[in-house]
């Protein structure tokens, strides 16, 4: 698995976590080993221009994903095949106002924006309610997994 993280903001990132936490996704949803992935962590000013120009939305938001082979998840006896997953990235400024709101730490709600992003990136949608639901608990039950395994460790 190729997962890269790049932090271009002065907020502190561990980039190592977000590395552990795709890989555990990757592995729970049977992706190929040679699956790719890149996490960007950017400003807010670097988010509102992303924002503007691929959803014509005005301000930053908190995370943006870009599909690219639309891989789709696999099962233990049949693996996703090999491809690029696609790019995620991040506002960590907006994800830590977010994260005061929701009573819990900013690198929480990051990890949390990283999990459903790659959700996303698999195909998995929130628009209508059946979605959303299938969605927000698979989300729930591998970031609560991770941070679960993470603590243990």
């Amino acid at each position: 698995m190729t997962i890269e993280v790049r932090n271009e903001t002065t907020a502190r990132v561990d980039e190592t976590e977000f590395v552990h936490l795709a890989r555990f996704v990757f592995e729970a949803l049977h992706l190929h080993p040679a699956t790719e992935l890149s996490i960007l962590f950017v400003d807010e000013e670097a988010m509102e221009r992303l924002h503007v120009q691929w959803m014509d939305e005005p301000g930053p938001t908190d995370v943006l994903s870009f599909p690219m082979d639309e891989l789709t998840p696999g099962t233990a006896e049949r693996p996703a095949p090999e491809g690029l997953l696609g790019d995620v990235v991040i506002c960590p400024s907006v994800a830590s106002k977010q994260a005061a709101g929701s009573g819990h730490s900013a690198v929480e709600e990051m990890l949390l924006l990283t999990c459903h992003s790659i959700l996303h990136l698999l195909g998995y949608d929130h628009a209508e309610e059946d979605e959303r639901r299938v969605m927000f608990d698979l989300q729930r039950k591998l970031l609560l997994t991770f941070l679960a395994s993470r603590r243990d460790s």
